[in-house]
């Protein structure tokens, strides 16, 4: 096989919170930015799960009405049901729409919002409970004949799922990899471990710590710098209530990737790169940005790709417009990761962009 054609990727957008829209307006704002996101080229769309947020399995069905091949990546946490009903729902949409799933297995951050439900498991132990949950997930979906397993937190006896999954439309399984403990599930698992990154500067080529795995950032690019960075400003003004909201959330998260984030916001507030956290900063939004023109983030894009990231989780697309724009850096940066190979396998010690 041509050492070039691994590199590849698969984008995802996100799709809009039931809590950020009035009721009325909620199904329709779903359904354009699904078909958006088709357009675009996306893969799939993740949808959040929450306490405060509609079911995503509700959501994920009028995502799969609304478009022909975007696959949703719905978010389960574990504490809401049992994995029988998880995969009830996976081989049951396939029934219907003949659509494969995606699956993203959270163990929850929110420390209040499991305590509401009775749940005070630490944040390790929910990991494990993880791996066995969706062990049981695979196992039902995978398997024709009756399941049988006696877990540490679950058990099911002579467990058949009807109607069976056929194998190609077997869901893909995301686990945040932000921590040990998750990275340690999502091995065990043969998941895809998602992680908030880094700037691209700080990693190297095929970076064994990237190989694999996906990443959550979001984009705002444009064919000049300044305009990509006036349409942030303009997005995502500096808000003091907002702030306060990100302290408080710090609070009450013991998620690792909460601390991670928090960090690097200080450590490159004053670095002029196109990476960029006062969305997250101001309580906007979970994710880094990149922010500039169609080079510089190409650019960025490129050396994730290099260094071993072929996952890209997007944010929330605010019009069809923005992801155009996204798609164009996309398309830049995989010809600029091919040459970055390239230029590596006739001289490792060459690493830059240029040329």
């Amino acid at each position: 096989m041509d050492a070039l054609s691994d590199i590849r990727f698969e984008v995802f957008s996100t799709c809009p919170q039931s809590s950020a829209f009035p009721a009325a307006d909620y199904v329709e704002q779903v359904q354009a930015v699904a078909r958006w996101s088709e357009e675009a080229g996306c893969k799939g769309i993740l949808v959040y799960t929450e306490n405060s947020l509609v079911d995503p399995w509700l959501v994920s069905q009028v995502i799969l009405q609304s478009t022909k091949e975007l696959c949703p990546l719905v978010a389960v946490q574990p504490i809401y049901m049992h994995p029988y009903s998880v995969a009830k729902m996976v081989s049951s949409l396939a029934h219907m729409y003949g659509r494969r799933l995606y699956l993203n297995m959270v163990a929850g951050g929110y420390t209040t919002e499991l305590a509401a439900l009775g749940d005070t498991t630490a944040h390790d132990k929910r990991y494990t409970r993880l791996v066995e949950y969706t062990g049981i997930i695979k196992l039902l979906l995978e398997n024709t004949e009756p399941v049988t397993l006696e877990g540490e937190f679950q058990v099911i006896r002579n467990l058949r799922m009807v109607p069976p999954l056929a194998p190609e439309l077997l869901p893909g399984v995301f686990v945040s990899g932000s921590s040990e403990a998750g990275l340690a599930a999502a091995k065990a698992l043969g998941a895809t471990p998602v992680k908030y990154p880094k700037p691209s500067a700080e990693y190297g080529q095929a970076d064994a710590d990237c190989m694999g795995s996906g990443i959550r950032v979001g984009i705002i690019t444009r064919a000049s710098a300044e305009e990509a960075w006036q349409v942030a400003h303009t997005r995502f003004p500096t808000d003091k209530k907002g702030q306060l909201a990100h302290k408080l959330a710090m609070k009450v998260s013991d998620s690792a990737w909460h601390k991670q984030m928090s960090d690097l916001a200080a450590e490159t507030a004053a670095q002029g790169t196109p990476y960029w956290l006062v969305p997250f900063e101001n309580y906007k939004t979970f994710c880094p940005y990149l922010v500039g023109d169609y080079e510089v983030v190409s650019d960025e894009l490129a050396r994730y790709a290099a260094a071993g990231y072929g996952t890209f989780i997007l944010d929330i697309p605010p019009t069809r417009e923005e992801l155009v724009h996204t798609g164009k850096v996309f398309a830049l940066a995989l010809t600029k990761a091919r040459r970055l190979k390239s230029f590596a396998l006739r001289d490792p010690a060459r690493q830059g962009l240029a040329g």
